[in-house]
C-alpha cells in the first residue's frame, strides 16, 4: 500500500471522525438508560437506597422477577393487558382499512368530507372526552369489565387507522382495481383479495404505531380500571409498594425490564416491515 494511498485513507477517516463521534454518543444515549434498566432490575431495596445509582448489583439473581410476578401480580396485568390490547386493534384495523378503501378506492359524492371528519378526530384531546365516556359506561354498566379500554381504544385509534390506511390505498395503481373488476370481481373481492394483499406492509405499520399507542397508555387505563384486578401492565407498574407504602424499587425495575425489552424485541422483530410499509405510501404507482 502506497504512503498516497495511506494519506487518502487517513483523510476520509478525519471527514467521517465527527459522525462517528456522534453516531457513539447516540447509541451512549440510547443504550445507557436501558442498561441501567436491566442493572437495577438485580438490586437489591438496600443497594437502591444506600448505594449510588450507577453501582453495579452486587449478585445477579431472579428474585426480583419472581416477585414481580408473584407478589406484585405482574402476570395478570400483562394478561389484561393483553385481552384490552389486541382485540381493540383486531376491530381498529378491520374497520379502518375497510373505511381506508372505500375513501380512496371507491368513488361516492362527499368521500373527501367524510375523510375530513375522520382527520378532525385525530385533532380531538383524549383529555376532554374521558369524562363523558366514564359516565356513559357507567350507565350502561360496563364499569368493572375490561370493555371500557376495549370500546375507547378502538374510537380513538380509528381515526388516525383511517387516514394512514387511505393514504397508502391511494398510492395503489388504479388500474389494479380497474382490472380487477374487468374481470368480474365484486366490491368484496376487490377489498379481500385485491387490495388487502397490496397493503399488508402497510398494514403491519399502522398495527405496530397503534400497538405502541395502546399498550403504553397510562391515562385511559387509569380512568376506566377501577380495581387491582383490571389494571393493565402500565397502571400496575405504579403499585409496586410495600409496607407503609414504600416503593419496591427492585420487582418495579424488573415489570419495567419486561415491558421495555418485550416492546423492544417485538419492534426488532418487526422493523423490516415496517420500513416496508412506510416507504409503501410515499410515492404513487
Amino acid at each position: 500500500m502506497t504512503t498516497t494511498t495511506l494519506q487518502r485513507k487517513a483523510r476520509i477517516a478525519m471527514k467521517r471522525l465527527p459522525v462517528y463521534i456522534g453516531v457513539a454518543v447516540l447509541l451512549i444515549i440510547v443504550a445507557y438508560p436501558l442498561l441501567w434498566l436491566l442493572l437495577g432490575s438485580f438490586k437489591q431495596q438496600d443497594e437502591f437506597l444506600s448505594e449510588p445509582f450507577w453501582s453495579l448489583p452486587r449478585q445477579l439473581n431472579l428474585d426480583n422477577y419472581i416477585e414481580a410476578f408473584v407478589g406484585g401480580g405482574l402476570g395478570k396485568y400483562i394478561q389484561n393487558s393483553v385481552i384490552a390490547v389486541f382485540p381493540s386493534m383486531a376491530i381498529m384495523l378491520l374497520f379502518g382499512t375497510a373505511a381506508g378503501f372505500a375513501l380512496e378506492v371507491m368513488v361516492w359524492k362527499g368521500r373527501g368530507a367524510v375523510l375530513l371528519v375522520f382527520l378532525g378526530g385525530v385533532m380531538i384531546p383524549i383529555q376532554m372526552i374521558l369524562l363523558p365516556l366514564f359516565t356513559i359506561y357507567f350507565n350502561l354498566h360496563l364499569t368493572g369489565t375490561l370493555w371500557p379500554l376495549i370500546i375507547t381504544y378502538t374510537a380513538t385509534g380509528l381515526p388516525l387507522t383511517v387516514f394512514m390506511m387511505a393514504t397508502f390505498f391511494r398510492a395503489v395503481p388504479r388500474e389494479i382495481f380497474e382490472a380487477a373488476t374487468l374481470d368480474g370481481a365484486g366490491i368484496y373481492r376487490l377489498f379481500w383479495t385485491v387490495g388487502l394483499p397490496l397493503v399488508r406492509n402497510a398494514l403491519f405499520t399502522v398495527a405496530l404505531v397503534q400497538f405502541f399507542f395502546i399498550w403504553n397508555d397510562l391515562l385511559i387505563a387509569l380512568t376506566f380500571t377501577n380495581s387491582q384486578d383490571l389494571r393493565t401492565i402500565q397502571a400496575g407498574l405504579l403499585n409496586f409498594t410495600g409496607q407503609y407504602g414504600a416503593v419496591d424499587y427492585g420487582p418495579m425495575f424488573a415489570g419495567i425490564a419486561v415491558n421495555v425489552v418485550g416492546t423492544l424485541v417485538l419492534y426488532m422483530f418487526l422493523n423490516q416491515k415496517v420500513m416496508k410499509g412506510l416507504t409503501a405510501g410515499s410515492v404513487k404507482g
